[in-house]
């Protein structure tokens, strides 16, 4: 193969021709390739853009002409209506912005703290942790025992900690982390790191965990997603009011104005009059306004892990 480069070389270099480039592609399939990508963003950008555009449309204009990304009548009574809860909004970001935080940040850490000694050969009693580990990704206990533990035991009823405790440690990320670090991190390393004088946890802070980033920031990313978009513990363990998380909030005001049309369109005693305007309540633009205002945040978030995803794909632990 080296000959042939040579050859080619020679030959190119008597002509004056540069040699071809291997990594080049023929226009048609640089056409079907660009065709194909735009087409798969669009498909995942247009049901974002419908929601947005829905939320800002008149809700009496839906039920004409349905669901359209530029409508004839803009409106923001969605939002209205939304944030009609006032500081109860405010209240459930700041609970889901901290849960998610917290959560997020203890989640990697404990996980990949139980997965860098798995990762190691030299870690003799690795296979009973690894069966320690694997007992509760198998065998679950079923919610009722599951509910007295986290409420009589633990005393996690109506308490922060409630929101965050369940999912701070995963078997199944705990098991990814640990694959990542021995396929990734390279024993040399870690016997210099020993050799330099570094103790486990400092070889495990400076060494394992820099060099770790694309395999943390995927976990990171995922459960990030897990604690927004939780509202079952909220529902399970959280009675006040003030503690209701952003999705349980806004899943209590889309049972409310289910509860409300249905009480008008069955035409329950005293309803209507109860509740005068409810007939034109934009329940449609209303929802999708909670929509956008759940997954705005988190879309902000995401370029910041794809900047570590990009530079732990690019940067390996090892050289030469």
């Amino acid at each position: 193969m080296r000959n042939k480069l040579v050859h080619y070389e020679i030959t190119y270099k008597k002509k004056k021709i540069k040699p071809p480039n291997i990594n080049n592609i023929s226009w048609w399939a640089n056409v079907l390739l660009n065709i194909f990508f735009i087409a798969f963003v669009t498909a995942c950008i247009y049901p974002l853009l419908l929601v947005l555009a829905v939320s800002f449309t008149d809700n009496s204009v839906i039920f004409i002409e349905g669901y359209r990304l530029i409508p004839s009548a803009w409106s923001v009574q969605g939002y209205i209506f939304a944030f009609a809860a006032g500081n109860s909004i405010i209240r459930a970001y700041g609970v889901t912005i901290f849960v998610t935080a917290v959560g997020t940040i203890s989640h990697v850490f404990l996980c990949s703290l139980y997965a860098y000694p798995l990762s190691r050969p030299e870690f003799r009693s690795r296979k009973v942790f690894m069966g320690i580990l694997l007992i509760p990704m198998l065998f679950g206990g079923g919610l009722v025992p599951w509910f007295y533990v986290m409420t009589n035991m633990l005393h996690l009823r109506d308490n922060i900690w409630a929101l965050i405790l369940p999912v701070m440690f995963s078997s199944w990320n705990t098991i990814v982390l640990r694959t990542y670090m021995k396929n990734n991190i390279h024993n040399a390393i870690i016997e210099s790191a020993r050799i330099d004088g570094c103790s486990e946890f400092q070889t495990y802070l400076r060494i394992v965990m820099p060099l770790s980033k694309a395999g943390l920031a995927v976990i990171a990313f995922f459960v990030a997603l897990a604690y927004w978009n939780d509202f079952w513990l909220s529902l399970m363990l959280i009675r006040d009011a003030e503690l209701w998380s952003l999705q349980y909030l806004l899943y209590n005001i889309m049972a409310r104005i289910q509860f409300l049309e249905r009480a008008v369109s069955e035409g329950l005693s005293g309803a209507q009059a109860a509740f005068g305007e409810l007939g034109r309540m934009p329940s449609q633009t209303t929802r999708m306004a909670m929509a956008a205002v759940s997954i705005g945040p988190i879309i902000m978030v995401y370029p910041f892990f794809q900047r570590f995803f990009v530079k732990g794909i690019t940067i390996g632990s090892i050289k030469g």
